[in-house]
């Protein structure tokens, strides 16, 4: 699983990458979603490579992103009950295996919201006009986890 994150805003970019980005569901910076490991994402990041960041996230950064993070329908955070009641998961770090595992797909649960608003980093970025290592744009790899443990 990818784990994106719009790191620039829309300011003077084309309408094709705008739609890309629409796509993905990243309509505002420090927004973060989930998505498989396809072919057809990959082609979408390369395409918007110059405003966002991702990478591969692991099990613990995923469920305490959902944990931290994640709503349901009407900006409700969730919590153990209610993720059970949702998923029929009775913690976090399941739910976030079986999402990682590919069992289940976070689009399937209609109730949980698929973006996920998180706070600018702490220490801020280190350049949001440059390529990673130097700056934060692009493929981060594993290293996404750190980011997002900063942002969460």
């Amino acid at each position: 699983m990818f784990a994106v994150v719009r790191v620039r805003g829309p300011a003077g970019r084309r309408k094709e990458i705008e739609d890309t980005l629409r796509m993905l569901m990243l309509k505002k910076p420090n927004n973060c979603v989930i998505i498989p490991e396809t072919k057809e994402y990959l082609g979408m990041l390369r395409k918007a490579k110059d405003l966002i960041t991702w990478g591969d996230i692991n099990k613990k950064t995923l469920s305490l992103l959902i944990e931290k993070r994640g709503k349901i329908i009407g900006d409700k955070k969730i919590d153990r009950e209610s993720l059970k009641d949702i998923t029929d998961f009775n913690s976090f770090d399941d739910f976030s295996e079986a999402l990682i595992k590919g069992k289940v797909k976070l689009k399937n649960y209609k109730k949980i919201k698929p973006v996920f608003k998180l706070n600018p980093p702490k220490h801020g970025y280190k350049s949001i006009r440059l390529p990673y290592p130097k700056g934060d744009l692009g493929d981060r790899e594993d290293r996404i986890n750190q980011l997002l443990e900063r942002m969460v």
